[in-house]
């Protein structure tokens, strides 16, 4: 039984060391051992049982060095479709970034599902009462219909501070949410007989 457990834990994770690597690119082990909330050895062994699985990840030399997948190489992963462009938007503009604050789930599920795709967790002096374990980060924002959807998939796990239009059109996609489940389903719905 415990076995079976530690498995799906390191698929689980190697899955998100894929999904981290899709979408951000070139991580250190420490940056990944940051995201993934394990020891940088950690890391390394998983970067040995992703390379021996066949996925091409290599490791760069050097201060700006890391590990990163090779050019070209996709997965099925949703992360894969949704890596971030590293070019400007329309027009040169740069994409705006959103500041949010991250459960340590949430920073484990953000890992898991590849998004939103460009997280750059901050140390920050701001503790907020009751969530002492929570982290600030940015998130870049280059829809704002893409962005409140990120933050759905999130749920309860994060908190959008800035922005204010991005917090007022999740907590707006939220309330259509809550409206949706806020009387008892259609008995017939349900596959319930009626009598």
């Amino acid at each position: 039984m415990i076995e079976s457990y530690l498995w799906r834990v390191r698929a689980s994770r190697l899955v998100g060391l894929l999904g981290l690597l899709q979408a951000r690119g070139r991580m250190t082990a420490a940056q990944l051992a940051a995201e993934l909330e394990v020891s940088p050895r950690t890391v390394l062994r998983d970067i040995e049982a992703l390379s021996a699985a066949g996925i091409p990840v290599y490791a760069a030399r050097g201060s700006l060095g890391g590990f990163e997948l090779i050019d070209g190489f996709h997965s099925d992963l949703p992360a894969a479709a949704s890596a971030p462009s590293r070019s400007p938007g329309p027009g040169g503009a740069t994409a705006q970034r959103a500041r949010v604050l991250l459960s340590p789930r949430g920073r484990r599920l953000a890992a898991l599902l590849g998004r939103p795709a460009d997280i750059r967790v901050r140390r920050s002096p701001h503790v907020v009462a009751g969530r002492e374990d929570w982290v600030e980060a940015w998130v870049r924002i280059d829809s704002p219909d893409i962005a409140v959807l990120d933050m759905l998939a999130l749920g309860a796990e994060v908190e959008v501070l800035h922005p204010p239009e991005l917090r007022t059109g999740v907590r707006e996609a939220a309330t259509r949410i809550a409206a949706l489940h806020a009387s008892p389903a259609d008995p017939r719905a349900a596959g319930t007989p009626s009598s």
